[in-house]
């Protein structure tokens, strides 16, 4: 069962003088419970085509289908709630709200949704990630890696369909690197979300089952690992 088909998809950023072309009918999908990478340079397009996969932005020509919602047709409101329902992210830059500790932030997805909020199952996934002795620690307290494994904890928290990884340990040196991919693979499994990960290191893409490679917007190829 495929859970996510993108067809002939193009996008293209409109500025005050010209128009940017950044993404040309690009065509792929991806079965369910599968982990995959789209690998590509800096400039090539990955992060644009991760947005418009998980309902951040829609394109400008063509269909993408997230587990049968058309998001290239959803209302903003309805993109809100299939990204609550749906998806997972994991980013370069974590993305917490410094405001708030290890444990809201692992709590944030939960809240958004609406749903009633268990807090054991968030102490408990920052215990998987290692993370059971910090869970009143800010943001500015934990280190890079550390953010990043809280990252690992909220995306899995609303057991997503599906978690979008955005070069997940580029702002992390080799060993932590090394410590939050295979956390990142191990709740993968067991949990069985689909996963897909963008990134520029080919070493890290060959860990998934396929990989498929853009280069100037255009899905070039793809093969399985």
């Amino acid at each position: 069962m495929q859970i996510l088909q993108v067809q002939n998809v193009f996008k293209t950023f409109t500025t005050e003088s010209h128009e940017v072309p950044v993404l040309h009918d690009v065509s792929f999908s991806i079965e369910k419970g599968s982990r995959c990478s789209i690998l590509g340079p800096s400039g090539s397009g990955k992060t644009t085509l991760l947005g418009l996969c998980a309902g951040l932005d829609r394109p400008t020509r063509g269909s993408i289908l997230l587990n049968d919602h058309k998001l290239h047709e959803s209302t903003e409101d309805e993109l809100a709630e299939i990204r609550n329902q749906e998806v997972g992210f994991v980013f370069q830059n974590f993305q917490l709200i410094p405001s708030l500790s290890a444990l809201e932030n692992v709590l944030v997805p939960l809240e958004l949704r609406g749903v009633t909020v268990n807090q054991k199952d968030a102490e408990e996934l920052l215990g998987r990630v290692g993370l059971g002795d910090r869970l009143d620690h800010f943001p500015v307290q934990l280190s890079g890696g550390e953010q990043q494994r809280v990252a690992l904890a909220r995306a899995f928290i609303n057991k997503p369909s599906i978690l979008f990884a955005d070069e997940p340990t580029g702002n992390l040196d080799g060993e932590t690197s090394g410590m939050v991919e295979k956390l990142l693979f191990d709740l993968n499994r067991e949990s069985g979300t689909t996963l897909v990960l963008v990134t520029h290191n080919l070493e890290l893409a060959r860990k998934t089952d396929r990989i498929y490679k853009i280069h100037l917007g255009s899905v070039e190829s793809s093969e399985t690992v």
